[in-house]
């Protein structure tokens, strides 16, 4: 069962220092300082271990311990960054592939200057079974990936896109829908 965690909005940090950043940050997760430090430390040397390791099999394994959900069958290339602070927003369903240096960005945190001009919030990301994600893509918050999709490279995908079609560009929009498949 697929369980995507609802967008929510993000308050701002304030002033930028070490403390003002560890007490939001854990705040918004329930934990306390402590806790949220030793969980940020282990998601990222889980994440630089995902990022460089040549095993698919251990890269999988590495984001999966970090909260990404991931199904049967999954290829993630090497380079790949599954959001930084927010993985636990991430679903890679059944025979989903990213390619290298892919980019899944489920949150957007503006800084200060911006408050009340623009928002902080955190979205889900959805890749569906059998999409595959070429070199170079990044995949915005709040974004599905279809069924059987195809994302040319170098892609920026900032809308949902739909089952069985080829998108490229950025923004990227759909140049191709496949034939005969129902979608």
């Amino acid at each position: 069962m697929i369980t995507l965690p609802k967008p929510r909005q993000l308050p701002f940090y304030g002033k930028p220092s070490f403390y003002n950043s560890l007490r939001t940050s854990s705040k918004i997760r329930s934990l306390n300082p402590f806790q949220f430090l030793v969980r940020k430390i282990l998601n990222h040397l889980l994440l630089l271990t995902a990022y460089s390791c040549p095993i698919n099999s251990i890269r999988v394994v590495c984001n999966r311990w970090r909260g990404v959900q991931i199904g049967k069958g999954v290829f993630i290339g090497l380079n790949c960054i599954l959001d930084r602070a927010y993985p636990e927003y991430i679903v890679l369903e059944d025979n989903s592939m990213l390619a290298g240096n892919v980019y899944l960005l489920t949150h957007s945190r503006a800084p200060e200057y911006y408050k009340g001009k623009l928002l902080s919030y955190v979205a889900p990301i959805h890749i569906k079974k059998y999409a595959w994600l070429g070199i170079n893509v990044t995949i915005l918050p709040n974004v599905t990936i279809g069924e059987g999709s195809v994302i040319s490279a170098g892609s920026v995908v900032s809308e949902n896109i739909p089952n069985h079609v080829v998108a490229r560009g950025n923004p990227a929009q759909i140049i191709k829908v496949f034939p005969g498949v129902e979608g």
